[in-house]
């Protein structure tokens, strides 16, 4: 089975929320909402791989040091198994904003089960819910 490689984030502001993108139409799992981020290119570490994905996607900039590795997902889907470790970020620079047309939301982690998730996501909200 081949083996899909994405690295996520959870972005928090100051006021404890976590930034949510939604999948936008004509991608898999469209209209579903995830973490920002991305796949990580052969040769690329997860982290030049989220920092990349970051600028592209949202408009941010922020630093390998701000990265702190949180947890991972490792889920199989009907065609590849997907593994994507999740970093939280607390400080980058800039507005994140849509840039590919998905949706943004900041949302509260006791609130994160309300927004429809891709499955591999799902496990990661008890462990921001703690966390935070």
């Amino acid at each position: 089975m081949k083996i899909v490689f994405v690295s996520a984030v959870a972005l928090i502001d100051p006021d404890g929320r976590i930034l949510l993108t939604q999948r936008p139409e004509g991608k898999a799992m469209a209209g579903l909402w995830e973490f920002p981020g991305g796949k990580v290119e052969p040769g690329e570490t997860p982290e030049a791989a989220l920092i990349r994905e970051l600028h592209e996607e949202i408009g941010i900039d922020t630093w390998q040091s701000c990265l702190a590795p949180l947890t991972f997902a490792s889920h199989a889907y009907e065609n590849f198994h997907l593994l994507m470790p999740l970093f939280a970020c607390r400080k980058w620079n800039g507005t994140p904003m849509s840039k590919e047309g998905q949706a943004l939301k900041w949302v509260r982690a006791n609130q994160l089960r309300d927004y429809p998730m891709p499955p591999a996501d799902i496990p990661l909200i008890p462990i921001l819910r703690d966390w935070l």
